[in-house]
């Protein structure tokens, strides 16, 4: 490889080329590489706007011609305080010159000089060139003998479509932008009458028309008055039958119908309400002859006028009628025949034109929104139909053949139906579900021959989208439906999966009329044994064992058996075992005692038998995951097994239904049962991980449901946690001794065990800090958090004797340099719970003010720039606290520290330090203020102070 591209300053014509030859033709990717950074520093120089204009010579390959034009275009944009004044005119001339001779070379290379030369523009408009594009447009009008004028046209409408492209990009500064953006806006009397001559012209070849509609596309981007543009929009609509200009007459009028400023003229957009009705016929003509192309363009000019001027459009009452017809015109292309995503793709652009429509109407006042409910209630009536039979599923032969991504985009197009019929129904409100009823009642009850199955799966659907978000307790068409249900001759799995869905979606309506339970209960419980109805059967059932538990125990049995059944037969895959293990967890919550143990005893016994089983086996990975599924069940059906109802709502039909316990918890019960054993299999997995955190989550979920219940458990469970953490230290041990501690802390029966416990983990943690803590960011964070929620929990826990707090303390300040962001969230969790404990605990407040001085460090060592600057507010806070806490050390402190050269980094002067340090001592009440401070000081700290970088900040 050569090696003289790389040295950094001998940017010279030759070396460019050769360096731009490395870059296209060498095979080794190293040294492209190093020639594209090269070439980057080469841009930027002030050697560019030498070898640019060598670059850009008639002898050259267009490659090389290219990079000369773009280094101009760098230039201009990015260094243009660096042109001397003087040098403005003799740049645009050179630059026009150059334009001209591109005009019939190279596409590209004439492309970049275009966007060059309206950068220039930009940065002179409006005062150092007033008139910049009426003299472009003159400029290439004048005749020139060498370029034959259709070249000189096509160079001209490049130059015209890329200023506005450029204005958009531009880095100009908002107040320029501003000045700019009008003194553009203004010289479009100079381009569209230019634009529509060409465009009208006979003889003017489809390329120029096709770059004339591409200019004015870019053109009303810069917020033209609608008015302005009256003349091509019109000429726009006409090329609208020119194969060959449609895509872009339609991005055209897109467009300009679509800016936000349009809505102001109204006169203007009802006359293009005939324009748009005008391709009905085109429009259906493209449909039946499958032209998705051509239907889909006209969809979308309608849907703009639509979806963007509803509220203009509606607005004048007495043009009712023919926005009445563009309606009509987007619901024939809501409708538009065939399936989604397969034969058609237009349907889903009109979706949201219906939120808007409905949102406008009910925006009005009473009487004129009376007047339009009147004539769209029955327009949205029919937007159901249209919608459901969109929904309706193809045959099972044509679904078959269609791809899995198709099948995806099918699923999700789907849901934005159900969507749309949810929002819907705020309009049509009951009467919606009683027509869904009737339709689904005529269907299932019809004598004749049967429809085919996706026209009830089709009405469900759209029943199962409302209940699902919508209060439907009240209406009188549910017990109808729940009666209809079970008269669906089910035989296909995307009808079955809706009929499982419908029946969830209406779980709390059973909850209020339990009688009607057992129409739609068998039907679930036989879907549970079909594999391809998994997730529906299984949540639908969890739905209902959530909430109508109190309603179950005369199925109890029943559920469980079969439940148990599919569950040994392993129909389901883990994660549907474990919503099938939560749905008996709230199914047993409201059975007797003796009843629950007894459903107990025979749901978990075949698996407390494979776990001794895998006990006595040798660990290997297959029997690990049989192990860690059932630790999984179990915790599962722990978590929702309450009979202390902590989470139920108080309401007082509910109360009465609980039953009263007496004795020992159930769950308590089989977990004492089971102890041994998880022991047994803990100590051959305790170097796993996984098998470790799975016997902890049991213990976790359980605490989190029994709460004060399951105290009888907490001296085994703090022994056992110990002897686990003292063998092998692991993250999920810690985190469920901080539970233990959020919870029984500060009951005085039982402090000894946890405090004997948070003793020892501490000590286990601190031995580890010693052989060095960096290879478990995990412990480090879970024993963060203990420390705080101990703090916060019960605080004299840090006045034992045998805690050694100020190795905790630096422990903190080790954790707080971790390179993870969650290690250090936690550690800052713990000292902002510590330092205000500094005064009622008298061992904390004395480590505090002997080692505070190395927190300090270690804080604006984060805040120099060691730390992620999201975690800045985080440092913040324990300023903040230090300053409340310790004001006269601080004081000293923060001095000292400071004081050290290059410290907290090389960016920072000694006045800026002094600046900061007096701001945080200052501030003690407004915390806000400290993290606005320390976000200031960061930046600067890190060199991106006034920089891009900060924007997001």
């Amino acid at each position: 490889m050569e090696k003289r591209p790389e040295q950094p300053l001998d940017f010279t014509v030759d070396n460019v080329e050769k360096a731009l030859h490395q870059l296209y033709y060498d095979p080794n990717i190293e040294n492209k590489n190093l020639a594209q950074k090269w070439l980057m520093q080469a841009q930027v120089s002030p050697q560019a706007w030498h070898f640019s204009w060598i670059l850009l010579s008639p002898d050259k390959v267009p490659e090389i011609q290219y990079f000369g034009a773009s280094a101009l275009h760098i230039k201009i944009s990015r260094y243009w305080s660096d042109i001397p004044v003087d040098q403005y005119e003799s740049l645009k001339s050179q630059l026009f010159s150059q334009i001209t001779r591109f005009a019939s070379g190279s596409k590209i290379v004439l492309t970049r000089l275009c966007v060059a030369l309206a950068s220039l523009a930009l940065s002179m408009m409006p005062e150092a060139w007033p008139c910049a594009v009426a003299d472009m447009v003159h400029m290439f009008q004048v005749e020139d003998s060498n370029v034959d004028g259709r070249a000189r046209c096509l160079a001209l409408l490049e130059l015209l479509t890329v200023l506005p492209e450029e204005f958009q990009t531009s880095r100009l500064p908002q107040y320029r932008k501003g000045q700019v953006r009008a003194a553009l806006a203004q010289e479009c009397v100079s381009v569209f009458p230019l634009l529509q001559q060409l465009l009208q012209l006979q003889d003017s070849p489809g390329f120029i028309k096709q770059k004339v509609l591409k200019c004015f596309s870019s053109w009303v981007q810069l917020e033209i008055p609608l008015l302005d543009c009256e003349n091509l929009i019109q000429a726009a609509f006409s090329s609208l039958q020119d194969a060959e200009l449609f895509d872009t007459a339609v991005e055209a009028i897109v467009n300009s119908i679509s800016q936000p400023d349009a809505q102001r003229y109204v006169n203007t957009l009802l006359k293009l309400i005939p324009q748009v009705l005008g391709l009905q016929d085109q429009l259906r003509q493209a449909v039946q002859s499958g032209d998705m192309e051509t239907s889909h363009g006209i969809c979308r000019i309608a849907v703009a006028l639509g979806e963007n001027h509803s509220r203009a459009l509606l607005d004048q009452v007495e043009h009712w009628q023919s926005f009445l017809a563009l309606v009509n015109m987007i619901m024939f292309c809501t409708g538009i025949p065939g399936h989604y995503p397969v034969n058609e793709t237009t349907s889903s652009l009109t979706l949201t034109f219906w939120y808007t429509l409905q949102d406008d109407i009910l925006s009005f006042e009473t009487e004129k929104q009376a007047v339009y409910l009147q004539v769209y209630r029955p327009v949205y009536f029919q937007l159901v139909d249209v919608l459901l039979h969109k929904a309706q599923f193809p045959s099972d032969e044509e679904y078959g053949s269609w791809s899995s991504d198709e099948k995806e985009q099918f699923r999700i197009y789907r849901v934005d139906i159900s969507d749309t019929l949810m929002y819907v129904y705020e309009m049509l409100g009951a009467e919606l579900l009683s027509n869904l009823y009737d339709k689904l009642g005529r269907l299932l009850t019809s004598t004749d021959p049967p429809m085919s199955w996706q026209h009830t799966e089709a009405l469900l659907y759209g029943f199962q989208s409302i209940a699902e978000t919508i209060d439907v307790n009240y209406s009188d068409v549910v017990p109808g439906l729940i009666g209809l249900i079970p008269r669906i001759s089910i035989n296909n799995v995307q009808l079955a999966d809706t009929v499982m869905f419908t029946i969830g979606a209406l779980a709390e309506w059973l909850a209020d009329h339990p009688v009607m339970i057992n129409n739609v209960l068998p039907l679930v419980l036989h879907a549970l044994g079909n594999p391809d109805l998994s997730i529906s059967s299984v949540s639908t059932l969890k739905k209902i064992c959530r909430e109508c538990k109190y309603d179950l125990p005369p199925y109890a049995a029943n559920i469980v058996a079969v439940s148990q059944d599919v569950l040994m037969k392993q129909i389901h895959k883990t994660s549907q075992c474990m919503w099938l293990m939560q749905a008996l967890g709230f199914l047993l919550s409201a059975l007797q005692v003796e009843e629950i143990l007894k459903n107990l005893h025979s749901l978990i016994t075949p698996y407390i038998q494979q776990l001794e089983k895998l006990a006595d086996e040798t660990p290997n990975p297959s029997n690990k995951l049989a192990i860690i599924h059932i630790l999984g069940l179990l915790s599962n059906l722990f978590t929702t097994l309450d009979i202390s109802h902590h989470d139920d709502d108080h309401e007082s039909t509910k109360l009465k239904k609980h039953p009263i316990i007496q004795g020992p918890n159930p769950v308590v019960m089989v977990l004492q049962q089971v102890f041994q054993l998880i022991q047994k299999v803990l100590s051959k997995w305790l170097n796993d991980a996984q098998v470790v955190e799975s016997v902890c989550a049991i213990f976790e979920k359980s605490v989190k449901t029994l709460l004060d219940d399951f105290a009888p458990m907490v001296p085994q469970l703090c022994e056992m946690l110990g002897q686990m953490y003292s063998t092998i230290p692991q993250a999920s041990a810690l985190d469920l001794t901080r539970q233990l501690v959020h919870i029984f802390a500060h009951e005085p029966a039982h402090f000894p065990p946890i405090k004997a416990l948070f003793l020892l983990v501490t000590s286990v943690t601190l031995s580890l800090f010693q052989q060095g803590p960096r290879d478990h960011p995990d412990i480090v964070d879970s024993f963060m958090q203990l420390l705080a929620q101990a703090l916060k929990r019960k605080p004299d826990l840090f006045l034992c004797s045998s805690l050694d707090i100020k190795a905790v303390f630096q422990c903190g300040v080790i954790s707080l340099k971790f390179p993870e962001a969650p290690t250090v969230k936690a550690s800052c969790g713990f000292f902002t719970e510590m330092l205000p404990r500094c005064g009622e605990i008298a061992p904390v407040g004395q480590v505090v003010h002997e080692n505070g001085k190395m927190l300090l460090q270690a804080v604006l060592e984060g805040i120099g720039g060691q730390a992620s600057r999201n975690l800045m507010d985080l440092f913040a806070e324990i300023l903040f606290a230090l300053n409340k806490q310790c004001f006269s050390y601080l004081s000293i402190w923060i001095k000292e520290v400071l004081q050290q050269e290059g410290f907290p980094s090389s960016r920072i002067s000694p006045e800026q330090k002094e600046t900061f340090s007096q701001q945080v001592l200052r501030e003690r009440v407004n915390k806000r203020r400290m993290k606005e401070m320390v976000k200031e000081f960061t930046l600067l700290c890190r060199g991106l102070h006034g920089t891009e970088y900060t924007a997001d900040y």
